[in-house]
């Protein structure tokens, strides 16, 4: 292992460091829009059940009104 940096070898890691931190921030707005497609997954969905939840609470109301 060399003890001593010069200045094409310090270019080199800089480039090398560079095109990695490149990667990371495109590995990173995948990810971010894998997030954002499972959050809107989640709200449709909880809105879903929400919805039929009101429904069915509309329906047992109705129910128990017609009863009396």
């Amino acid at each position: 292992m060399r003890s001593t940096w010069t200045d094409s070898r310090l270019d080199e890691f800089k480039d090398q460091v560079n095109t990695s931190l490149k990667d990371l921030g495109q590995r990173m707005d995948h990810q971010s829009d894998r997030i954002d497609r499972l959050q809107h997954t989640i709200l449709v969905v909880g809105g879903g059940l929400f919805a039929a939840f009101v429904a069915v609470l509309a329906a047992i109301i109705g129910l128990i009104a017609t009863q009396i």
